[in-house]
């Protein structure tokens, strides 16, 4: 059994809800944003957050942080797991290895994407496809909040299962 994700949700949810008027990557308006930076900088909050992700974790070979905010929590995750850890660019540098995956070759390796907050998975599905074009084995992402606005289906229409530690719902009122 899954312990309770209550007590952590009220500290996330305190240490970065904000409320406002806020553009989400999707391009959407929203009233209230979370700042994953401010539980991400809080070490004892951001090893309370990766080890609840590491609980959904499914079998794999490596995990794969997502720019920028994936990166810490797939750090952290890898020093709780002993999983090797690749660095998903949003896009390729354009210069030196011009890689989207820094780290360890993906080709033939089963990735889990780890990513921070999940609103439409738009980000999600462009890096997903792009470790898929480089050979990754790519079927499930873990996030740390779901805000629960459409990503999973999103997600689920190009194969991907979205697994969440946190997710808006549980979460207060606010």
């Amino acid at each position: 059994m899954s312990p309770d994700p209550a007590p952590l949700s009220a500290r996330v949810f305190h240490a970065c809800h904000l409320e406002g008027r806020f553009v989400l990557r999707s391009g959407r308006e929203s009233a209230q944003y979370f700042d994953k930076y401010l539980f991400e900088s809080d070490p004892s909050l951001l090893r309370e957050v990766a080890q609840a992700m590491v609980g959904r974790l499914p079998e794999c070979d490596a995990l794969a942080g997502m720019e920028m905010g994936g990166i810490p929590l797939a750090t952290v995750m890898s020093q709780l797991t002993g999983l090797p850890t690749v660095f998903v660019r949003k896009t390729p540098k354009e210069y030196g290895t011009r890689k989207v995956a820094e780290g360890p070759p993906v080709d033939g390796i089963r990735l889990v994407v780890v990513e921070d907050v999940v609103t439409t998975g738009g980000a999600l599905l462009a890096s997903c496809s792009a470790l898929r074009s480089a050979g990754a084995v790519v079927d499930t992402v873990l996030c740390a909040i779901d805000r629960e606005e459409g990503g999973a289906a999103n997600l689920a229409a190009e194969g991907l299962e979205l697994r969440a530690a946190l997710t808006r719902s549980q979460m207060p009122a606010g």
